[in-house]
This record gives structure tokens, sequence and C-alpha cells, in this order.
């Protein structure tokens, strides 16, 4: 059996209840995204995201277009995880690890989703694993590890 994740983690300089504090809100978004898709969020939805939250967001890939959300896990401070209505999931987890530094980890998941095999077809998951890996790059640049 394949696994229908792909994942990558990064230590960044910032507490978890900070990094949560921009997951949690969809205008933070953009200031991160590595994919260079997430364009803003919908001016329509909640400013903090919870469990069963739906939230839009203005996206581009090479034309522009509109996806709705759904928060389908979540833990205060430590992880959140949302879906839209092909059912593959982009999720976050923070392990503090107790000295103003976090291990944040993303995972795009897609054993969920609804066409999981055309996602495999156009190579989604390599390209959200470059895009993980470059959107925790930009976290780590905002928030720098001292030292």
């Amino acid at each position: 059996m394949t696994t229908r994740q792909v994942s990558d983690s990064r230590v960044v300089g910032a507490p978890a209840q900070v990094i949560f504090g921009m997951l949690v809100d969809p205008a933070q978004h953009p200031l991160i995204d590595g994919s260079g898709t997430v364009v803003a969020a919908r001016s329509t939805g909640p400013r903090r995201l919870e469990l069963g939250s739906r939230f839009g967001m203005d996206m581009r890939i090479g034309l522009p277009y509109k996806i709705l959300n759904t928060v389908v896990e979540y833990e205060e401070g430590a992880l959140i995880a949302w879906r839209h209505f092909y059912g593959h999931r982009w999720r976050w987890q923070l392990r503090d690890l107790g000295d103003g530094r976090t291990e944040v980890t993303e995972t795009f998941d897609w054993s969920t989703a609804r066409i999981g095999f055309l996602l495999e077809l156009v190579r989604f998951p390599g390209k959200n694993l470059n895009a993980i890996r470059a959107t925790l790059d930009r976290l780590v640049q905002r928030y720098p590890v001292p030292g």
C-alpha cells in the first residue's frame, strides 16, 4: 500500500501560539505560502478559524479561481487541517519545543480525496511537497531560529 501523503518539518524561532495564530487567520496565509497560488482570504469568511469553520480563498494557478475550505481537524495551539470539496487535506502540526522554538510540520494528505488517482496522475503530490518545503522555508525566514 502506498502512502497518500507528503510532508516536511522545520524548527522555527517562534512559540507555537504565534505560529498557530497565523494559521487560524486566513488573511495571513498568503504571507507564508510557498506555492505562489494563495492570493488572499475572501472577505466574507471568519477572521479566526476553528473546527468546522468554512473559509474562502482567492487562488491563482495560471488563471484566478476561488476555493472554499472547511476546517476538519483542530487542536488549539497544536493542530489544524482543512479540506475543500475534493476531500484532500492540508494539515499543520505544531510541537512547542519550550524555548521559543516550534517544530512545524505541514502535510498534504490525499488519502481522503475523491479523485486521488487524478492528483497522482498530474503529479500534485510532488508539486505540493515542493510547495510545502518553500512554505516552511518562508516561515523560518519570518521567524529565524536564534543562534
